[in-house]
């Protein structure tokens, strides 16, 4: 019985500690930058919307990150012709189950489903999309460092080349038609895009949660003065 107490109370110790040893690289922050979305949302379109869905991301948000409604109807509207619509793709999802062995997610809220179980979304998602390398012994020829045997194959192979794992670490054996500097600029604005799906309007709620937070202050001096002004003849 002491042998059961004492597992179930070091579990969540060594879960901690087995999580700890994933090692993440800093994802760089474009939350601001509206050419970074911009980027990330025509590499979402053209690579990841294929057989990924963001069905709660309506093409019309694109609006919030400088782009117009002609622009996202020229460049971006691949399955639907109304911008008012969700991004939802045409493989259903048997299909796609028997092709890969799962069905791809959803990846309109990916970046907050990895925050809550490695801390920073966006961080597991720049290692995770950095992370592919070749391995013959998968299905699909790849295999990542941060998702082992992974049934998704690398859709961005060809712009960052091949990889292998040599011992601990990757290794660029062929490489792709982007530099490794600017294959990481690249994924560094598609994550910023995906953190984006996943709340449109954190930078409003940021900024107005400041202003708030401001507004309560003056309010808090005010309320303290009135407040001495009621007890002055009882303190």
């Amino acid at each position: 019985m002491k042998k059961l107490l004492l597992a179930l109370l070091s579990a969540p110790l060594l879960a901690f500690a087995s999580g700890a040893e994933l090692h993440l690289d800093h994802a760089p922050d474009h939350a601001r930058d509206f050419a970074a979305l911009q980027t990330g949302a025509k590499v979402f379109v053209n690579y990841c919307l294929n057989c990924h869905s963001a069905s709660y991301m309506r093409y019309n948000r694109l609006q919030d990150i400088g782009l117009t409604e002609a622009q996202i109807k020229e460049n971006l509207l691949f399955t639907t012709d109304k911008v008012g619509d969700p991004m939802t793709i045409a493989m259903q999802r048997a299909d796609a189950k028997a092709f890969f062995g799962a069905a791809p997610p959803d990846l309109t809220v990916i970046a907050r489903a990895r925050a809550s179980e490695f801390g920073s979304g966006a961080d597991w998602l720049y290692t995770y999309l950095r992370g592919f390398y070749r391995d013959d012994q998968r299905p699909t020829g790849w295999n990542n460092v941060v998702f082992a045997n992974v049934g998704m194959p690398h859709a961005l192979w060809e712009l960052q080349g091949d990889q292998v794992l040599d011992g601990e670490h990757l290794k660029l054996a062929n490489p792709g038609k982007l530099p490794p500097e600017k294959y990481d600029e690249l994924v560094g604005d598609l994550v910023a895009y995906l953190s984006y799906m996943g709340e449109p309007v954190a930078e409003f709620r940021k900024r107005l949660g400041v202003v708030v937070l401001i507004a309560l202050a003056i309010i808090f001096v005010f309320a303290y003065a009135l407040k001495r002004e009621y007890w002055k003849d009882i303190h």
